[in-house]
């Protein structure tokens, strides 16, 4: 199925250039010019992936993603146009699953959302690969349904997130570095920074933290990360 790509920026230049190079990869794309629109055509529309800039007056590509996320883990991929770190964190840990800084490369943005949508895409193959439940403590990972819980309270994941936990599930007992982090998130050759997977673990923590879970990933200084006991705090 042709994928569905909604394109949200105040600039008309940039839609364009992006709406060439999406049509180009075969995807059907959708429009916004603002981020109060960008809510009408997701809910008209349903599109596969969302590629949302921050900086929109009024209601800004941040707003965007906090009011998406409180219904659906679409993936979000951010643009902006400053290289700001601030923004960059702050955009992943909200739910954003990946940031792109204006000026970009066409192709390399193609890239960055065929990633996604291929990872996307191998939840089906995961499943039918291996359906049985990943758990740890009060943690479960359903990776046949893409459900997490904590002690019977679901958690809304982005897909990064997902892959991320699932990947700590498969192996409960291994300290991860950033890197093994990255290639089971991630996939194929997209790097991130180490300040990118920290706000990934950052995010996560914080969704536990909120079902009364504070210890779900350890950190092993100088070397990375581990699976905690995944037990309600007393």
């Amino acid at each position: 199925m042709t994928p569905r790509i909604l394109i949200v920026d105040d600039e008309l230049h940039i839609r364009e250039v992006i709406r060439v190079a999406l049509k180009k990869a075969g995807m059907t794309v959708f429009e916004a010019r603002d981020g109060k629109e960008a809510l009408t055509r997701f809910a008209a529309d349903k599109p596969d992936l969302m590629i949302l800039d921050i900086g929109m007056p009024e209601f800004d590509g941040l707003d965007v993603c906090r009011e998406i996320r409180k219904s659906s883990d679409v993936p979000i991929l951010f643009l902006s146009a400053r290289d700001d770190e601030i923004d960059r964190v702050l955009g992943l840990e909200i739910g954003g699953d990946d940031y792109v800084t204006k000026p970009f490369s066409p192709r390399e943005l193609v890239a960055r959302v065929n990633v996604i949508l291929r990872r996307m895409a191998s939840r089906g193959e995961d499943a039918r690969a291996s359906t049985a439940a990943l758990s740890q403590g009060k943690l479960s990972v359903d990776p046949g349904q893409h459900i997490a819980e904590f002690a019977g309270t679901p958690l809304r994941l982005t897909a990064i997130e997902f892959g991320i936990l699932r990947a700590f599930l498969t192996r409960p007992t291994l300290v991860f570095s950033r890197e093994q982090i990255m290639s089971a998130a991630y996939q194929l050759n997209i790097q991130v920074s180490d300040r990118t997977i920290d706000s990934h673990i950052r995010n996560i923590r914080a969704k536990l933290s909120a079902v009364n879970c504070d210890n779900v990933i350890e950190t092993i200084h100088g070397v990375g990360f581990k699976l905690g006991r995944c037990e309600p705090q007393a």
